[in-house]
This record gives structure tokens, sequence and C-alpha cells, in this order.
């Protein structure tokens, strides 16, 4: 069936504002309707099972045939891309804004230090001036948008980790060795962050995959966030 003009172009403003949204069509009918994370009174509000199975396909980035109550129903989900905020304009932020913008991510990179954060090295890539606690909390990091900080400096990385633990990003990686890390820990821990919060950050941050280079290391954080959010994702659909 022909998706109806007034359908389409509501998805494509939709898809343009950048909002989550899925399109449930009945396999058999052809009724068509759009469905949004937060909207309980869209057209088909009526239908609780429908809603349920396509807030559930938008949050797993998933698009499949659902069998409700005896009618197939296609739910196909148009989510904006995943997002990567970076703190730190330095050498590794580089090849890992590349790459992340490579592998779909909207990526935007976090330093105040004007000397870093220049659109000659990192040619297309969103740069935020902002301190990074300003820009995060600004930039709302949600349960689609990684967080990997890089400087080194706790005055800029520790205020971005502060942000990001009280979201929902679905990773959080900081880079630093472990003696780095255990003086964050001490850090975050005065701030009033508890172990199970402080556990959500992954440092040294990336796979160990014995990487040297700032292109290897970069290799290494886009594969370790690749993993957690499939993870994440497979979690969800078995529980």
């Amino acid at each position: 069936s022909r998706m109806k003009q007034e359908t389409l172009s509501r998805l494509l403003d939709d898809q343009a504002a950048k909002c989550a949204v899925a399109l449930a069509t009945d396999m058999e009918t052809g009724d068509q309707t759009l469905v949004y994370l937060n909207d309980a009174d869209g057209p088909d509000a009526g239908n609780t099972e429908v809603l349920a199975a396509a807030r559930q396909a938008i949050q797993d980035d998933r698009s499949k045939v659902y069998e409700l109550s005896g009618r197939r129903v296609f739910v196909e989900t148009f989510n904006p891309p995943l997002r990567m905020l970076i703190v730190g304009a330095v050498h590794i932020a580089q090849p890992l804004s590349r790459m992340a913008s490579v592998a779909g991510y909207d990526v935007t990179v976090i330093d105040p230090r004007g000397s870093f954060a220049t659109e000659e090295r990192f040619p297309g890539i969103a740069l935020n001036g902002e301190w990074p606690d300003d820009a995060m909390r600004e930039l709302d990091p949600d349960r689609r948008t990684a967080v990997v900080t890089l400087t080194h400096d706790p005055k800029l990385d520790d205020p971005g980790l502060e942000v990001a633990l009280k979201s929902d990003a679905f990773y959080i990686g900081a880079l630093g060795s472990r003696k780095t890390h255990a003086g964050r820990v001490e850090r975050l821990t005065a701030a009033g962050f508890s172990e199970a919060e402080i556990g959500r950050i992954h440092a040294p941050v990336g796979l160990s995959i014995v990487s040297i280079s700032p292109a290897e290391i970069a290799v290494s954080i886009l594969a370790q966030i690749t993993e957690v959010l499939h993870r994440k994702i497979e979690a969800r659909e078995a529980a």
C-alpha cells in the first residue's frame, strides 16, 4: 500500500527534527499509524498493544513484524542517529570523531580550549566550546548517546562525567591508566556518586587490543561502544 501523503510528510518532518518515531502497518488492512515514544494520544491510542510494541521497537532500534491479537503488524523504526559526545579535542579525538561519524554517530567534540577545538583539526565535526558540564547539560545525553572523556585533566573530564553519570547515556568511557582512574573514583565518591554509578564508567577506556597509536586507541573505543550498544539491545529483547 502507498503511504498516505500526510503520514509521509509528517514522518519526513519528524526525521528532520531528529524525533524518534515508528510506523506501524497492519499487514492485512494496510492501515498505518505513527507512534512516538512519549505520545499516548496518537491516532492509534486505543490500541495499547500496538503502542507498546512500537515503543519497544524504537527503544531497541529494530524494525520487525509483531503478531498482536491475531493481527500481523510491521513496525518500522525511524530513530535519529546515535550520538557520541567527546570531551577533549585531543589527538585521539581526531580519528575517533571521524570513525564514529562513518559508523553512523552524530558526533560533538566538547572543549573550551579554542586552540584545540578548531575546524582544521576537526573538519565537518560539530565543536562545542562550552565548559564540559554546561555543554553536556545542554546536549542532554539519552539512552542513544555515548560519552567519552579524553583530556586527562580532571578539571575538564570530571564535570563531563558527573553530568553523564546522572544521564541515561548507554556508554560512558574515560581515558587514563588504572592509577588515573583510581584517583577519579576517589573524586567522584567524594562528590557523592555511588560505587554502582561510578561502575558505569569504562576505564581504562576501550577494548584491550594492545592499541598504541591514536587511531588504534580510537578503534578500541569505538569497538567497545559498539559491543555495549548491542549487548544492551540483546538484554532488553531477552527480558
